[in-house]
C-alpha cells in the first residue's frame, strides 16, 4: 500500500480506544475466517462489516443531512442543493474533519429511477470542484477547475443500468449506485464581500430530474422522520448499531446500490452468514453468539489500520483515497475518519498527532511550524492548516479561527521563511496573523493541499514534504 495522502490521518485517541480490543484476540478472529465453524463465521462477519461500512455510513449521513422539510443551514431535502453560506463552527457534528476553506455546495439525490441534471454556472475562474460520490464513497467524476475548467457546464448523472437519450449539450456521468452525493467545494476567503460573491454563484447551480429539465420545476418539500437522532455524530451512530440491524440495513441498501463486478468473489463468501446482494438479510444464518462481538472487532480493525501508515516529519498521509478498487479496509478507514475524501489529484490531507519529538500535541505547550524561504506548499489550488479535537471536530476559540492559510495575509520573516504559531495564547499582536489557536488539552492537526502540483517538487511523489511541527523553547 502506498502511503502519502489525506486520511491516514484521522484516528484520534478516542477512536483508537476501540483498537484496544485485545489485538491478539482480534488476530485470532481474522485468521479464523476460512476455517469454518463459529470462529470462521465471526471472521467472515468482520470482513462483511468492513465491506459494508461505507455504504451504511453514507446512508446514515444521507438520512441526517436530508431530514428536513426545507433547505436551511447545512441540511436540505433529497434532490435539493444545500448551500453552506459560511464556514462551519465548533458546533458542527454532521461530518468528521470539516474544512474552513471552502463553502460546501452539496446534495444527495437518487438516480435509480431517472437521471438528474446538474447545471454548473460560469465560476469566473474561481477555484472549485464538484466531486460526485456513489454509495460506496467512490469519487466517480470530478467536474471543476482542475478537470473541466470554470465555464458553464451541464451533466446528466445516470444510475445503474439506465439507457436512454439525453438532451443536446448534456454530458453523461454514470453512477454505479442509485444514491449519489455531490460534495462540492467552492473556495472562499471568508470576507463579507467574498461570501456574497460565492453566494451568488451558489444560487446559479441547478439540480433537477431529467423529466423536469427545461421546464418550470419546484422541488417537493422534504419528509421529516422525527425518530432520527439529529445530534449524535453519524460515525458514532454507525459504530453503535448492533450487527443484525447493521447487516439488515446493508442488504436493503444493496438492492439499489449493488457491489461492483470486481467485488463479486469477495461478496459471494458472505452468503454463509446470510448476506446476498439483492436479497433481504437472512438473520437465521447469523449466529446470535457472534453478533455481539462483530461491531467492536470490526471497528477496531478499521481503526487499527492507522498503525500501518508511515510517518514523515510527524505527518501521515496516503494517496489511496477517492478511488479504492478492492482495498476495502482502506475504504472503510477513510470513511471513518474523513467521509467524502477527494481523489489525491484534487486534495491531500496529511494528519499529525504529535510534534517533532513524538509527543502528543497539548495546549500546555507552544509550537512553531516553519516553511523555509521558497518552500511554501506547491499547490495550484490552495493550502491550509486546520486544528481538530481528538474526534476530528473544530475547537472553539476566541478568534473563531479553525484553520490558517495565506488568506490570513501571513507575515514573512526577514530571512524569507514563514512561521505558523500553534498555541493557546496569542503570540503577540504582531504575530496574530500567523496564529492558530489551540485548546487547553490535546489536539490534532490536518494539512490540506488542494490541487497539489504534479511536477517536482510535489507532495504526491514525496519530493516536497510538510515541515515538522517543533515544540517552542
Amino acid at each position: 500500500m502506498k502511503i502519502t495522502r489525506r486520511s491516514l490521518l484521522i484516528a484520534g485517541p478516542s477512536l483508537l480506544a476501540s483498537v484496544a480490543l485485545a489485538r491478539t484476540a482480534l488476530a485470532q478472529q481474522v485468521m479464523a475466517v476460512d476455517k469454518g465453524g463459529d470462529a470462521g463465521d465471526l471472521g467472515l462477519a468482520i470482513e462483511a462489516y468492513i465491506f459494508a461500512y461505507p455504504l451504511v455510513t453514507m446512508e446514515l449521513t444521507r438520512r441526517i443531512m436530508t431530514n428536513v422539510a426545507q433547505l436551511g443551514g447545512v441540511r436540505g431535502p433529497m434532490g435539493q442543493i444545500i448551500k453552506a453560506r459560511s464556514y462551519p463552527d465548533a458546533s458542527f457534528r454532521d461530518v468528521t474533519a470539516p474544512n474552513a476553506d471552502t463553502l460546501y455546495t452539496n446534495a444527495f439525490f437518487d438516480v435509480g429511477d431517472e437521471p438528474w441534471i446538474l447545471s454548473i454556472p460560469d465560476m469566473q475562474d474561481r477555484y472549485a470542484l464538484m466531486p460526485l460520490l456513489d454509495g460506496w464513497t467512490t469519487v466517480f467524476q470530478v467536474p471543476g477547475k482542475r478537470t473541466t475548467g470554470t465555464g458553464p457546464q451541464t451533466y446528466a448523472i445516470t444510475g445503474p443500468g439506465w439507457k436512454g437519450t439525453l438532451p443536446a449539450g448534456v454530458t453523461e456521468y454514470k453512477s454505479a449506485t442509485s444514491i449519489v452525493w455531490m460534495l462540492g467545494r467552492i473556495y472562499c476567503t471568508g470576507t463579507p464581500e467574498d461570501y456574497a460573491a460565492v453566494h451568488k454563484l451558489q444560487d446559479e447551480f441547478k439540480l433537477v430530474p431529467l423529466s423536469a429539465y427545461g421546464k418550470s420545476y419546484t422541488p417537493p418539500a422534504g419528509v421529516v422522520d422525527p425518530s432520527l437522532d439529529m445530534k449524535t455524530a453519524v460515525r458514532d451512530q454507525v459504530n453503535k448499531m448492533d450487527a443484525t440491524a447493521y447487516f439488515t440495513l446493508f442488504c436493503e441498501l444493496m438492492k439499489r446500490n449493488p457491489p461492483s463486478s470486481a467485488d463479486a468473489a469477495h461478496v459471494a463468501r458472505f452468503e454463509r452468514i446470510g448476506i446476498v446482494p439483492g436479497q433481504d438479510f437472512e438473520a437465521g444464518k447469523f449466529k446470535a453468539d457472534i453478533a455481539s462481538q462483530v461491531p467492536k472487532a470490526a471497528v477496531g480493525k478499521i481503526m487499527q489500520h492507522y498503525a500501518t501508515l508511515t510517518l514523515k516529519n510527524g505527518w501521515s498521509f496516503t494517496t489511496d483515497t477517492g478511488v479504492y478498487g478492492t482495498d476495502y479496509l482502506m475504504r472503510a478507514f477513510i470513511t471513518a475518519i474523513g467521509l467524502g475524501a477527494n481523489r489525491p489529484q484534487d486534495a491531500i490531507y496529511p494528519i499529525s498527532q504529535a510534534d517533532a519529538g513524538g509527543q502528543p500535541y497539548s495546549g500546555a505547550n507552544k509550537y512553531v511550524m516553519r516553511f523555509p524561504k521558497g518552500q511554501l506548499p506547491p499547490v495550484d489550488g490552495f493550502w491550509s492548516l486546520t486544528m481538530y479535537d481528538k474526534d476530528y471536530f473544530f475547537i472553539d476559540n476566541p478568534l473563531s479561527r479553525y484553520s490558517i492559510s495565506p488568506r490570513q495575509n501571513l507575515k514573512v520573516n526577514a530571512d524569507g521563511s514563514t512561521d505558523l504559531y500553534i498555541q493557546k495564547d496569542s503570540p503577540g499582536q504582531d504575530k496574530e496573523s500567523n496564529w492558530l489557536p489551540a485548546p487547553d488539552g490535546n489536539f490534532i492537526l490536518m494539512f490540506r493541499a488542494y490541487w497539489p502540483r504534479q511536477t517536482n517538487p510535489s507532495i504526491l511523489d514525496g519530493s516536497w514534504m510538510i515541515p515538522a511541527v517543533q515544540k517552542a523553547s
